[in-house]
């Protein structure tokens, strides 16, 4: 009985010094802000989509007067100062001509055959230029005109700097309104950047170069911060 009274007696004494030893500290609060930083800037280089539409009696009737378009308009572009490289084929398609649905007896009256073709240029002042060329040659389709950078890398960096500073600023001005104070960054975390898109001037495709305007893009950055909030 006296062993067994000292054990407990022994416990009871451990424990209030080993309970400190087991409690954790508080997590501290955190807050989460999200900057943006946008930069502005002219574009360098613009992608085309441009194709040519053909019809024959048959498949390969029309598919040998779509190629032969298509040869001519490679060459005129190639004349206009546009690289092999920048010239990828992006969609071949030939597909029968249904006509008669008015009639409820649909028959084939031909083939249409289809050959687009994607086109970055580099030199924006010849943009006009090379969409006349294309024309000019059988080019008969236009599916759309884009811009963008060669190297937007140095834009990004710019505009995800300018979002770290937004974040810190909003974070201030939260924990200020707050009555706290910011402490240590947590983690930090970028969003997905963008490229706003830019209106075109619409013109009419005529023998004089096509008026065009590239103006100015937006290049985009997000970025989220923890921060830890001192009391």
């Amino acid at each position: 009985m006296r062993v067994l009274s000292a054990l407990a007696l022994a416990s009871a004494l451990a424990l209030p010094l080993s309970s400190p030893a087991l409690a954790q500290d508080a997590p501290a609060p955190l807050l989460n802000v999200t900057g943006i930083g946008t930069v502005e800037a002219a574009p360098d280089m613009a992608s085309l989509s441009i194709g040519v539409t053909t019809q024959g009696e048959t498949a390969v009737a029309a598919l040998a007067a779509n190629s032969a378009a298509m040869e001519a308009v490679m060459a005129r572009l190639a004349t206009a100062g546009v690289e092999a490289r920048d010239m990828q084929t992006s969609n071949l398609s030939v597909n029968p001509n249904w006509t008669g649905y008015d009639s409820g007896s649909p028959t084939i009256s031909g083939y249409l055959a289809a050959n687009m073709l994607t086109v970055t240029i580099r030199d924006l002042a010849g943009l006009g230029q090379v969409l006349d060329a294309a024309v000019q040659d059988g080019a008969n389709t236009l599916n759309g005109l884009s811009f963008g950078f060669v190297n937007p890398g140095p834009l990004l960096d710019e505009a995800r700097k300018e979002a770290v500073a937004d974040a810190r600023a909003r974070a201030e001005l939260l924990a200020a309104a707050a009555g706290v104070k910011l402490g240590r960054i947590v983690s930090i975390s970028e969003g997905t950047a963008s490229e706003s898109p830019i209106p075109l001037y619409k013109a009419e495709l005529a023998a004089a170069p096509v008026p065009v305007a590239g103006g100015e893009m937006n290049v985009e950055a997000a970025v989220t911060i923890f921060y830890e909030i001192v009391q």
